[in-house]
């Protein structure tokens, strides 16, 4: 388990995240369309796992109009932002917000994206949307960067995300 807290209060995830060098966790999450997406969608392309507990909260919003502005910069990278939220919650956050260079998945249908990538809370008022990391997989879908945010409310680092998308 991993621990966590949320502003001082100690909470509890499923684990940890991938290790570096593994490859990553296949996943089946759902598209703002309803259609599916797995990470082999994703093969030969560099991807960032913006992973958060919901888009309603500040710094969930934060990270996806900041991954936004940044993903317009890479080449051959896709930023997925990944929450429990229901596809609509994300289509009308992105359609408000003018996001258009990251791609919204949902873990809403079964959950098993959390359990995979060992984010899904187990204890505490959050149970069970995800923690808030950043996964970053090579071209190979292997993974080359981690960080899972000690206290919830935290930014992620996005500085040395985007460093790992260059060294990888």
């Amino acid at each position: 388990m991993a621990s966590l807290t949320l502003q001082g209060n100690a909470i509890q995830s499923l684990g940890n995240l991938p290790a570096k060098g593994s490859a990553a966790p296949d996943f089946n999450l759902t598209k703002g369309d309803l259609s599916a997406a797995s990470l082999s969608d994703y093969k030969g392309k560099k991807v960032v796992l913006n992973i958060f507990p919901s888009i309603d909260t500040g710094t969930c919003a934060q990270s996806v109009r900041q991954f936004n502005k940044d993903a317009s910069a890479l080449d051959n990278t896709v930023v997925l932002c990944v929450s429990k939220d229901l596809p609509f919650a994300q289509a009308r956050f992105c359609g408000a917000e003018g996001i258009e260079n990251v791609e919204m998945l949902s873990d809403f249908r079964d959950g098993n994206f959390g359990k995979a990538y060992e984010v899904e809370f187990t204890e505490g008022p959050l149970v069970p949307l995800h923690s808030r990391a950043v996964v970053v997989l090579n071209e190979d879908g292997n993974v080359v960067y981690t960080e899972q945010v000690g206290e919830i409310v935290d930014e992620p680092n996005y500085k040395a995300a985007l460093e790992a998308l260059q060294n990888g």
